[in-house]
């Protein structure tokens, strides 16, 4: 599962939401669960979501991990994608997921006002805390708490060459802009439409965008092409580890929307003062640069998501075994 263009992609997925559950008839959740916790669940038992692809695993460990310690039982349920885990948790099936503030955001309200409507006004901006407030206001009247958003965000990111960056002097994307220079983009070929990727860059930024090398989001052949010299802008994730001879170019003018990591709860069974106490340790503690290394852990080292969670829980005091 991708995870660039995150807010593009959810106003259509919420389009889809209806198929979606109905081509899945009784088995809504698609479902692979994950051993149940060693807490003494005295506080009572809690299902955690994940999406599909590494980080939200990741997450989905930390998450359990800390509520096991904090004397829950836990199990943690992965589900296909958003379209799904979504209404489970509406309705209780799932207890807590890990989200991205401003794709939920923008997946809530294309759900509750329609498609068009969320593509004609967006609620998602680059502002974490306008953003946050706006997605609560959609999620409290379905049933879900939002809690805080934390300082990890995972969203699109463009990188060049260390040698491109120390030569024209590029910190920001505003730098690049400035230089006049002409740049090719390595990424998916949607780039070339998409409002946070080319589109964005020269209206934000004035970045002279001479085409789009269609390698891929993050690839390592859309980063070796950078390396080589062959386009000078490749199109990554905030959380992409794998960055060797690479440098972020700053978002200074805030392009893209604030996907911080947050988690959403089922308010009503999941509504404790407990269990937000639980996340919120994780949520201040987790960076942008710590999800990357976890996520490269399990991705180049092919570590198990289970272990690299209790192994960051342990290595920042946040759970006592």
């Amino acid at each position: 599962m991708s995870r660039t263009s995150r807010t593009a992609g959810a106003v259509i997925g919420a389009m889809a939401l209806a198929g979606s559950l109905a081509a899945c008839g009784g088995d809504s959740l698609e479902q692979e669960k994950s051993g149940a916790a060693s807490g003494d669940g005295k506080k009572g038992a809690l299902v955690v979501g994940s999406a599909s692809f590494t980080e939200s695993k990741v997450l989905a460990e930390l998450y359990a991990q800390i509520l096991d310690d904090a004397g829950y039982s836990t199990s943690i349920t992965t589900v296909k994608n958003r379209e799904l885990y979504e209404p489970s948790l509406e309705k209780g099936e799932i207890d807590v997921v890990p989200e991205y503030a401003a794709t939920l955001a923008e997946f809530l309200n294309a759900k509750v006002n329609g498609a068009e409507a969320a593509q004609n006004e967006p609620v998602a901006s680059g502002d974490a805390d306008a953003t946050v407030a706006a997605l609560e206001k959609l999620a409290g009247p379905l049933g879900l708490k939002v809690l805080p958003a934390g300082k990890a965000v995972d969203q699109n990111a463009f990188a060049v060459s260390e040698e491109f960056a120390e030569k024209n002097d590029l910190a920001t994307l505003s730098d690049l802009g400035e230089s006049k220079l002409k740049v090719k983009i390595a990424a998916g070929d949607e780039c070339e439409v998409r409002p946070f990727c080319a589109p964005g860059l020269k209206k934000t930024y004035g970045i002279d965008v001479t085409g789009i090398d269609p390698k891929g989001v993050g690839t390592p052949q859309s980063k070796q092409a950078v390396r080589d010299g062959k386009v000078q802008l490749v199109l990554t994730t905030t959380t992409d580890a794998v960055m060797d001879g690479l440098v972020f170019l700053e978002d200074d003018k805030n392009l893209q929307n604030a996907d911080n990591v947050l988690p959403v709860l089922n308010a009503e069974d999941a509504g404790a003062p407990e269990i937000a106490e639980a996340l919120d340790r994780i949520t201040s503690t987790l960076t942008t640069q710590d999800l990357a290394e976890l996520n490269r852990k399990v991705d180049a080292e092919r570590a198990k998501p289970t272990d690299v969670a209790a192994e960051y829980l342990r290595t920042k005091n946040l759970i006592k075994k």
